[in-house]
C-alpha cells in the first residue's frame, strides 16, 4: 500500500515538475531574447563588448572576471539605474523587475570558461 501511495505522489508531483521546468526554460529564452533586443548592440551577442558601438564606448566584457564579480544587486542597478554617466541607459520602467532579473541570470551565463 505504501509503494502505491509513493507512485502515486510521484505521478501526481510529476506535472509540476515538468511545469516549473518548462517555465524555467522559457523564462530563460525570453532573457536571451530580452538582451539581443536590448543589450547586443552595445555588448555583442557573446558579451564580449565588440561591436562598433561596445568599442566606441569602451564597454566591458560581460564574460570577463571583473563584470562577473560584481554582485546580483550591482548589475540589477546597472541595468534598473543605467551606467558610466548616460553611456548605458537606465531600463527602469521600461523593463519589468523580473525581466531585469533575468538578464542578471543571462549575463551571469557570459562568464568566461577557465
Amino acid at each position: 500500500m505504501k509503494r502505491l501511495a509513493i507512485r502515486l505522489a510521484a505521478l501526481l508531483a510529476l506535472p509540476v515538475a515538468v511545469a516549473l521546468f518548462s517555465c524555467s526554460v522559457a523564462r530563460a529564452q525570453d532573457s536571451a531574447t530580452l538582451y539581443k533586443t536590448k543589450c547586443a548592440m552595445c555588448h555583442a551577442p557573446d558579451g564580449s563588448g565588440n561591436t562598433a558601438m561596445g568599442k566606441q564606448l569602451k564597454v566591458a566584457d560581460l564574460g570577463s572576471v571583473d563584470v562577473q564579480k560584481e554582485s546580483d544587486a550591482d548589475l540589477i542597478n546597472d541595468i534598473t539605474n543605467g551606467k558610466g554617466g548616460g553611456k548605458m541607459p537606465a531600463y527602469k520602467g521600461k523593463i519589468t523587475d523580473d525581466q531585469i532579473k533575468g538578464l542578471v541570470a543571462y549575463i551571469r551565463s557570459l562568464a568566461k570558461k577557465h
